[in-house]
Parts: structure tokens; C-alpha cells; sequence
């Protein structure tokens, strides 16, 4: 019985680790870190209008299965938007590229264990990177995961500020 069932752990984690074979291959300064995979994000999705993105480098981040996720408003309440990478690509890239879009990281509150962690990550976002103001806030909600030989995104779920959910002093800065 005890065999039978670590043979079925065993079995099942090579089904949910990610590894190299499933992603593309990163940059490794892209991926050494915490710091470096959330700031890669960021720097791909971000730029002014008519500057292409690199979504080579946006899918040599995320693990086998992740997702992207958006809480949005709905007539009956708030409804999660799921999305692959590429279907993120595929619904935004050509939005972003032509009216431009800069995602900043203005805080984050980071915590781990072992090989996971989370990092609710607050940011502003802009047309362009010469604008002085913000046109909205919100917070990317990062799951992350750590192979042994590098940072692999699992999930981002993100939410906008709005007059019903504005952000907590304890996600902005010096909160």
C-alpha cells in the first residue's frame, strides 16, 4: 500500500512540474528571481503605441498550464475572464501595440515557501510612458513557482481599482 501510493505522488507531480521542454527558452536574467520574472512581465506587455512586443519572451515565462485570469464587471456582480498566454496575446497584443500600454509596479507584498510564492503586485497603467498620470490602478495577483534552475509564472489574476474596491494602504506604497 505504502509503495502504491508514492508511486501514484510520484507519478502525478511529473504531470504538474513544469520544465524546460514545456516553455520556450528565457532569457536567464529573466528568469533568475522573483524581482526579474515580474519585472520581465511588465516589460514586455509595456510600450507606446506602434512599438511591437516581444511575445517570444512574453511565453518563455509562463509554466505548461498557466493562466491569466481578470476580475471584470458584469451586470450581475464581478465575473473571472480565463485566458492562456497566448489567447492573452491573441485578445490584447494588437491593442496594446497600437494604442499603446505601459504597466508600472508601484508596490508589492511578496510571501514564499519552498519552491512557490505570491506576490500581489500594485500597479498603474498608462498610455504612454510620458504620461504623468495613471489612467487606473489595480493589483496583479502573481503565483510563481521555482523549478530549481529558475522563476516560471503559473497564474496572474488581476483586478482593477475602482470606486467599490479601492486598494488597500497596505498595497501602496509606504503602506
Amino acid at each position: 500500500m505504502r509503495l502504491s501510493v508514492a508511486l501514484l505522488v510520484a507519478t502525478s507531480l511529473s504531470f504538474v512540474a513544469p520544465s524546460t521542454t514545456f516553455g520556450q527558452a528565457a532569457d536567464p536574467a529573466d528568469v533568475e528571481s522573483i524581482d526579474a520574472i515580474v519585472a520581465a512581465v511588465y516589460d514586455v506587455i509595456s510600450g507606446d503605441a506602434g512599438e511591437a512586443r516581444d511575445w517570444d519572451r512574453w511565453h518563455s515565462l509562463f509554466a505548461e498550464g498557466a493562466t491569466l485570469s481578470a476580475v471584470v464587471a458584469s451586470s450581475d456582480g464581478y465575473r473571472r475572464v480565463i485566458m492562456t498566454p497566448e489567447a492573452y496575446v491573441e485578445r490584447s497584443g494588437a491593442a496594446l501595440e497600437q494604442n499603446g500600454f505601459v504597466e508600472a509596479e508601484i508596490n508589492r507584498v511578496t510571501e514564499s515557501y519552498g519552491m512557490i510564492a505570491h506576490a500581489f503586485s500594485t500597479y498603474e497603467s498608462y498610455r504612454s510612458r510620458a504620461d504623468e498620470e495613471p489612467f487606473t490602478r489595480g493589483i496583479n495577483s502573481f503565483q510563481l513557482m521555482n523549478d530549481g534552475s529558475r522563476w516560471w509564472v503559473v497564474s496572474i489574476y488581476w483586478q482593477g481599482e475602482g470606486p467599490a474596491n479601492p486598494i488597500p494602504t497596505k498595497y501602496l506604497p509606504g503602506g
